[in-house]
C-alpha cells in the first residue's frame, strides 16, 4: 500500500476554510463549508453510483467504472473524516484491530455492546 490516502488527507486538511481553504476556489472547501449534511448526501450519491457500477459490471458492463466510483466514494469519505477531525490512519487502526476476527463474531460483539449501552440508558 502506498501513501496516497495520507497525501490526499493532508490536501483535504489544507483546504479546510479554517486552514485558509477558499470555497470559491476549492470544491473541498465549498463542501466542508456546506457542512455535514452536504457531505453525507454526496457519500450517499457516490455509494449508490458504486452499487450501480457493480450491477452494470455484473451484466457485462465496464468493471473499471467500479474503480472510478469507489475512488469517488473514498474521496468523499476522506472529506467526512476531515470534517470530524479524523484521518485515514484512524480507519486503518480500526481495520487492524478487527484483523483476524471473524466478521460474524465482530458484528455480534458490536450488537452486544449496543444492547448493553441501551440497557444502561434505560436504567
Amino acid at each position: 500500500m502506498n501513501n496516497t490516502l495520507q497525501r490526499l488527507s493532508a490536501i483535504i486538511e489544507s483546504r479546510k476554510p479554517a486552514n485558509g481553504g477558499d470555497p470559491e476556489k476549492s470544491y473541498v472547501a465549498r463542501l466542508l463549508t456546506k457542512g455535514d449534511d452536504a457531505i453525507l448526501k454526496k457519500i450517499g450519491e457516490e455509494a449508490t453510483e458504486t452499487v450501480m457500477a457493480a450491477k452494470d459490471a455484473r451484466n457485462g458492463g465496464d468493471a473499471a467504472k467500479i474503480v472510478s466510483e469507489c475512488a469517488d466514494l473514498w474521496f468523499h469519505s476522506l472529506v467526512l473524516l476531515a470534517q470530524f477531525g479524523l484521518t485515514p490512519d484512524d480507519v486503518m487502526d480500526e481495520l487492524a484491530r478487527r484483523e483476524g476476527i471473524s466478521g460474524i463474531e465482530e458484528k455480534a460483539a458490536r450488537k452486544d455492546i449496543l444492547r448493553e449501552a441501551d440497557e444502561n440508558q434505560k436504567n
